[in-house]
């Protein structure tokens, strides 16, 4: 195999990708003002809407935005929805920050080996999604679109075997294995739309059936 060595451009270089979707997600006072009240509790849409004096579709829509950057995580009671800060994505913001005035790194360039991403027989559309976020069938970077996410959701899918009971930490070791900076939100999302299920309780996780409807997120 020939390896060579070359400088990435900046939108090569996944920190800095994932650093410019958050600073463009916070750019924003509504947006801001949502991350103070997030850091200090977890808050409905419409408790935030009161406290901000905004409309609730307004308020949904930034929650969206910080959602996408992992800036927000959501945590589903019945049907009621509660958002909170994203201590983790927070965190990632902060240290990629701190790395603003360092050159960028000179990495090694070399041919992906993705063959089990067409050995999944999905359509060109999804194959070149999991080959932008994914190396050596690991998670990368995570994407800003929901159209996106949905793939790679689908992918951390058939990392489950299907008809077996897992326990939340099981399923947290499967997640962590592809992806453990957010491993807590990838488990929710999962949970969310659909691919897993989960005893009353939170006890015991499954993988829902194949031929099962799945919620499906808009580009947006």
């Amino acid at each position: 195999m020939v390896v060579k060595i070359e400088r990435m451009r900046p939108m090569e270089n996944t920190a800095e990708y994932s650093l410019l979707n958050m600073l463009k997600a916070l750019a924003d006072e509504s947006r801001l003002a949502l991350i103070r009240l997030l850091s200090e509790g977890e808050h409905t849409v419409g408790e935030l809407a009161q406290l901000l004096d905004l409309g609730e579709p307004t308020i949904s829509h930034h929650l969206s935005r910080l959602r996408e950057n992992r800036l927000v995580s959501l945590r589903m009671a019945g049907n009621q929805r509660y958002y909170r800060a994203n201590e983790t994505g927070l965190a990632e913001f902060k240290r990629q920050v701190m790395q603003i005035e360092k050159p960028a790194p000179v990495v090694p360039v070399s041919q992906p080996d993705n063959e089990w991403i067409a050995a999944l027989g999905w359509s060109a559309a999804d194959q070149q999604v999991l080959r932008d976020y994914t190396q050596g069938q690991k998670l990368v970077r995570l994407p800003s679109k929901r159209g996106k996410t949905q793939v790679i959701l689908r992918w951390l899918a058939t990392l489950f075997t299907p008809e077996r009971m897992y326990t939340e930490a099981e399923v947290n070791e499967v997640i962590k294995a592809v992806y453990a900076e957010d491993f807590v939100s990838l488990r929710r999302d999962l949970i969310d739309m659909g691919y897993l299920r989960r005893e009353r309780g939170g006890g015991k996780y499954w993988l829902a059936p194949a031929d099962e409807e799945r919620r499906n997120w808009r580009e947006g």
